[in-house]
């Protein structure tokens, strides 16, 4: 590496540093103060930038709440897609998903994520930039849904006619965004029936679970027999080849 390339790279290292800085700065502000609010010299301050910075990084603030939010979603989708990949039941993947919700509302990535929500509405700019990024999320659950029902159905159950795993999947997703605007808002007397809510659906889980674990054994049962009558049979047959040869 010449000395041209070494300057390269430390410039470029640099402005990467200067870039996360102002990410984590808009990130905090919108947390705190929201979209309205926000003041591209205040996170400037807060990044120890200059503000002529953000114009060159991002070019517009809708750009640079964008860039925020996808830095953010980045992490929280693929957290989010590894646990509902991995093992273990349906309930405890519904529990974890809880955890994640109360990490991410006292992290503030739901209340960056709601400020956008609502920003977008009466801006068509940031809507058209917003919308793809949410329904990220709603894939997410779509996908987590649909894996639930085929291993329901691979246990010999099935989801009853006029449920699917999109209408579920549609439930579950607009449930939780209205619990997230609840919250945001401070309704305790919404936030005690979300939580009841929830458990529910944390019972009606724990029961599929065990319902699925019950008719795991019941398959291996049914092809026992037939190795047990092959075993019987053959010192059957050995006896009767004996005997042939006699």
């Amino acid at each position: 590496m010449d000395k041209m390339e070494s300057v390269q790279l430390s410039a470029d290292a640099e402005l990467g540093e200067t870039k996360a800085k102002i990410l984590d700065a808009a990130f905090r502000r919108l947390a705190r103060e929201g979209y309205a609010a926000l003041s591209v010299r205040e996170i400037a301050r807060d990044a120890g930038v200059n503000h002529a910075l953000i114009n060159y990084h991002f070019r517009s603030k809708d750009q640079l709440v964008i860039e925020v939010l996808d830095a953010a979603n980045r992490r929280l989708l693929e957290r989010q897609k590894t646990m509902y990949r991995g093992p273990g039941g349906l309930a405890q993947k519904w529990a974890e998903a809880r955890r994640f919700y109360q990490s991410d509302l006292a992290s503030g990535f739901v209340r960056v994520q709601a400020e956008l929500w609502a920003a977008s509405l009466s801006d068509p700019a940031l809507r058209e930039k917003f919308v793809p990024r949410i329904l990220a999320w709603k894939q997410v659950v779509s996908e987590a849904v649909r894996d639930g029902a085929a291993t329901l159905e691979a246990s010999g159950g099935r989801l009853p006619a006029p449920f699917s795993a999109e209408v579920i999947a549609t439930w579950v997703s607009l449930f939780w965004l209205g619990m997230e605007f609840a919250d945001l808002l401070g309704v305790k007397e919404d936030q005690i029936t979300h939580r009841a809510a929830l458990d529910a659906v944390q019972w009606l889980l724990d029961a599929l679970d065990a319902r699925i674990g019950a008719a795991a054994p019941q398959s291996v049962r049914k092809s026992a027999p037939r190795k047990t009558i092959a075993r019987r049979a053959a010192p059957r047959k050995a006896a009767a080849r004996k005997t042939a040869r006699a």
